[in-house]
């Protein structure tokens, strides 16, 4: 908690000093269009998120055992993958990047945010040290995954959207796979079937990429609504 106090208050001073604009510009304050952006996001990835385990589960031949409903958990893992979730966003998707945008242009700051995006994770993941080849997927997965999230950011002038889509994908994924601290809340993977080498190499392929690319698709039918686009003029609160 207060490493997330110790970026909001970063934010502000980089936003006031550069900027002449405060936290307002990041669209972080709840309204009404700010918080359908969150849901959308959170219910988009959701489904996009079951139907890639549904796919895996025909794919792999996959049997799963359902678990004892902890709800207790399941509210703590809600909480934490809040705070880890804005925690990213804020750094990634936040006060640098609405700087960046505004000096450098969108299609770059876009770009260079995912880029680092996805070079924190080899961090992050512990990965330093490894092959090559472990390293380059998850960069470009990543940083795939934050180009998104960030230009829904650029789209509706709010972290909102990004931070629904980040808190639902990871949640999900917590629901059904082993993760620390909270893994396998819902389901447990009992069994699966071995893929050959080159199947194996195209399943992650499929598995990196494709929600980050249905959120793409998904976002030219969401950002016809006024509700998730913000259509009104910027606050421009100094």
């Amino acid at each position: 908690m207060l490493g997330l106090l110790v970026i909001i208050v970063i934010s502000w001073v980089l936003l006031h000093f550069i900027e002449k604009k405060n936290l307002k510009v990041l669209g972080i304050i709840p309204n009404k269009n700010r918080t359908v952006q969150f849901i959308m996001g959170f219910i988009m990835i959701s489904l996009i998120c079951l139907s890639m385990i549904y796919i895996e589960t025909q794919i792999k031949s996959i049997t799963w055992e359902k678990q004892v409903v902890n709800y207790k958990s399941i509210g703590n893992a809600l909480i934490y993958h809040l705070r880890s979730a804005l925690t990213e966003d804020l750094v990634f998707r936040g006060a640098l990047l609405y700087i960046l945008i505004s000096r450098i242009g969108s299609r770059w700051a876009i770009l260079m945010s995912a880029l680092v995006f996805g070079v924190y994770h080899i961090f992050s993941y512990g990965m330093t040290q490894d092959r090559i080849v472990p390293i380059i997927y998850v960069i470009l997965v990543t940083g795939f995954t934050g180009f998104v999230w960030a230009y829904a950011f650029h789209k509706t002038k709010s972290i909102m959207l990004g931070l629904g889509l980040h808190i639902g994908y990871n949640f999900i994924m917590t629901c059904f796979y082993p993760n620390q601290p909270f893994g396998e809340l819902l389901f447990v993977k009992l069994s699966q079937i071995e893929l050959s080498e080159w199947n194996e190499f195209y399943y992650w392929l499929f598995r990196g990429f494709f929600p980050s690319i249905m959120t793409l698709i998904s976002f030219k039918f969401l950002f016809k609504s006024n509700f998730v686009v913000n259509k009104t003029k910027e606050e421009h609160v100094k």
